[in-house]
C-alpha cells in the first residue's frame, strides 16, 4: 500500500459533487503525484496501491455482494429498516439515484481507476533495472483499470472514460461526461490486449499470489468479448464470439492441472490450500489473523447458533440465501451441503452461506480469517467455454465443457440428466442448463447478476425474474423488477454535475 501519496483524489473527487475549492485543496501529508515517482520502487508501491483498493466492500472485494449477489436471485436481506432502508433497495429493485451506498460504490471504483491512471501516466518517469519490469507494472495497471471499467460498464452502461491522470479542475470538467459503452469496451479490450501480450508469467508463484497473470488477462479478455457478443450490437456477434473462444481457450490451455475433477470442490475454498490450489487464476489475498488485511467473509456469513464458518459468535442470520436458489440445487449435488446450511436457531431459522470458512485458532473469536477472494477460477472459464461453444453451434463441445464441472460435483452427465423429467422441466434447453450450472458452481462469488445480464435481454430478464415465486424471494418484491433495473441509476450527485453530459439512465 502507498503510504506517502494521496491516491484517492482526482477522478474520485472529480466525479463527485464538490466545489472547485474542495477539489484543489492540498493534503499537507501527501506528496503530489507528479513529484512522487522517482524510483522503480515508487512505481511498484503505486501498483500495490491499485491492488489494495480492490479490497474495499465498496469496491469488488469479498463483502461487495450488495452490488451483485443481492441484485440477483441468489442472496438478499429481509431487513428493510436498517441504514434508512438503503441496502434493501438493491434487492427490492427500488433503488434511488440518491442511494448513498450506490454513490460509495461508484466513487470507490473510480478511485481504483484514478490509481491505475497515475501509474500509467507516470510510468516512464523512472529508470528500471530491466525493461521487463516496466512492462509488467504497466500490464498490471492496465489489467486492473480494465477490470474496474468492466464492472462500471455492466452496471451503468455509458460511463465517464478517463485514461489519464487529471491534474486541474479543467481536466476534471472536461472528463465529466458519459462515454458510449461501445467506446468503453474498446478501451477495456485495448488494455487487456496489452496485458495478454506482456511479460507477465502464465501463473504467479505462491509468493506473488494476488498479482495479475497472463492466464488472468486471457480469461478476463475472453469474458469481455463474450459479454460484448451477447449485450452489444449483434452485427459484431460472430467476431466477438470467435475472439471470446480464442482467449478463453488460451487461459484454459495454461491450466496447471489435468482435470477439474482432480481438485475437490472444498479445496478451492480451503484457507490451508489457497496458495497451492491450481484452480484459482486471480484472487484478492488476505492474511489470516491480521486485523487489517484479514478476511471477514467467514465471520460475516456465520449464523447465530452455528459454528461452520467462524469461531466469532453471531447474533443474526449471516449471508441470507434465497429459497429460490436452495431449490435449484440438484438433490445429490455435493456443492449444496458445502455452500449453504439451514440455521435452526429460534431467532434465525433461515438458510445462510457456508462456502467461505475459517474456524482456525489464528482467525479466532475476532474472525480475522485467511480466506482469499476468488475473482477468476477455472470452473468459470470452463463454463464460459461451454457457453461460447453453444452460441457458435458447437453443441458437443458445449456439453463436454459442461460435463467437466458436473463430473467434479459427482453429478450425472448432461446427456443422462436431461432424461430426468425433473431436470429437463427446470432446464429445458442447453442454454438454461449452462446458466444453472454457473449458478450453483459459482454461487455467492458475485457472478450471478452479470450472468443474468449476459444470458437475457432486458425484456427477457424481466420475464425471467417475474417467474420467481414471491414466497421464495423473501421480503423484496419480485413485482418491482422492470427493464430499468438492467442498469443502476447514475448517482444523483454525479448527474447534477451536468444533467446533459451526465444524463440519467432510463426509468430513474
Amino acid at each position: 500500500m502507498i503510504k506517502k501519496i494521496s491516491l484517492l483524489a482526482l477522478v474520485a473527487l472529480s466525479l463527485s459533487a464538490c466545489s472547485d475549492d474542495f477539489v484543489m485543496q492540498n493534503d499537507p501529508n501527501a506528496v503530489n503525484a507528479t513529484d512522487f515517482f522517482k524510483t522503480e520502487n515508487d512505481v511498484l508501491q503505486a501498483v500495490n496501491g491499485v491492488y489494495q483498493s480492490l479490497r474495499s466492500s465498496n469496491n469488488i472485494g469479498e463483502n461487495s455482494g450488495l452490488y451483485t449477489d443481492e441484485r440477483s436471485d441468489d442472496a438478499g436481506r429481509n431487513d428493510n429498516q436498517s441504514n434508512a432502508g438503503e441496502p434493501f433497495q438493491f434487492n427490492d429493485f427500488s433503488i434511488l439515484p440518491s442511494n448513498t451506498y450506490l454513490k460509495s460504490h461508484w466513487l470507490s471504483l473510480y478511485q481504483t481507476v484514478s490509481r491505475a491512471n497515475q501509474v500509467i501516466s507516470n510510468i516512464d518517469k523512472v529508470t528500471y533495472t530491466t525493461a521487463a519490469n516496466r512492462d509488467i507494472y504497466n500490464a498490471e495497471a492496465k489489467f486492473l483499470r480494465a477490470l474496474i471499467y468492466f464492472h462500471l460498464v455492466r452496471k451503468w452502461g455509458d460511463v465517464p472514460l478517463v485514461t489519464q491522470q487529471l491534474n486541474t479542475t479543467t481536466d476534471v470538467k472536461n472528463s465529466t461526461f458519459r462515454e458510449k459503452k461501445e467506446k468503453v469496451y474498446d478501451q477495456i479490450v485495448a488494455d487487456l490486449k496489452e496485458a495478454v501480450n506482456s511479460n507477465l508469467p502464465n501463473h504467479q508463484p505462491a509468493s506473488d499470489k494476488g498479482r495479475v497473470s497472463k492466464a488472468a488477462a486471457n480469461a478476463l479478455l475472453g469474458q469481455v468479448y463474450l459479454t460484448m457478443a451477447t449485450t452489444l450490437d449483434q452485427a459484431n456477434r460472430g467476431a466477438n464470439l470467435g475472439n471470446a473462444k480464442t482467449y478463453l481457450l488460451a487461459a484454459y490451455n495454461m491450466k496447471a492441472f489435468t482435470s477439474l475433477k482432480d481438485i475437490p470442490y472444498a479445496d478451492v475454498f480451503d484457507v490451508a490450500k489457497k496458495t497451492t490450489n491450481p484452480e484459482i487464476i486471480f484472487q484478492i489475498v488476505s492474511k489470516q489473523g491480521d486485523p487489517t488485511y484479514s478476511s471477514s467473509i467467514a465471520a460475516n456469513n456465520q449464523a447465530k447458533g452455528e459454528t461452520t464458518n467462524s469461531l466469532k459468535p453471531s447474533s443474526g442470520v449471516g449471508g441470507n440465501v434465497k429459497t429460490d436458489l436452495v431449490k435449484e440445487f440438484e438433490a445429490t449435488d455435493l456443492r449444496k451441503d458445502f455452500s449453504i446450511k439451514y440455521a435452526n436457531d429460534a431467532t434465525v431459522k433461515d438458510w445462510y452461506i457456508t462456502k467461505f470458512r475459517d474456524v482456525s485458532s489464528t482467525a479466532g473469536a475476532n474472525g480475522y480469517g485467511g480466506n482469499d477472494w476468488p475473482l477468476i477460477r477455472y470452473a468459470d472459464v470452463i463454463l464460459m467455454l461451454s457457453e461460447v461453444s453453444l452460441y457458435l453451434g458447437e453443441e458437443a463441445n458445449a456439453i463436454m465443457y459442461l460435463n467437466q464441472v458436473r463430473e467434479r460435483a459427482k453429478l450425472p452427465t448432461y446427456e443422462v440428466s436431461k432424461l430426468d423429467p425433473t431436470y429437463s422441466q427446470k432446464f429445458p434447453t442447453l442454454k438454461l442448463a449452462i446458466l444453472h450450472e454457473r449458478r450453483v458452481e459459482l454461487a455467492f462469488e458475485h457472478h450471478r447478476w452479470f450472468d443474468l445480464l449476459r444470458f437475457f435481454t432486458a425484456t427477457e430478464l424481466v420475464d425471467y425474474i417475474k417467474t420467481k415465486a414471491q414466497s421464495d424471494y423473501g421480503t423484496a418484491k419480485v413485482s418491482n423488477f422492470g427493464t430499468k433495473d438492467y442498469y443502476f441509476p447514475i448517482p444523483f450527485d454525479e448527474y447534477k454535475l451536468d444533467p446533459v453530459k451526465m444524463y440519467q439512465n432510463a426509468g430513474y
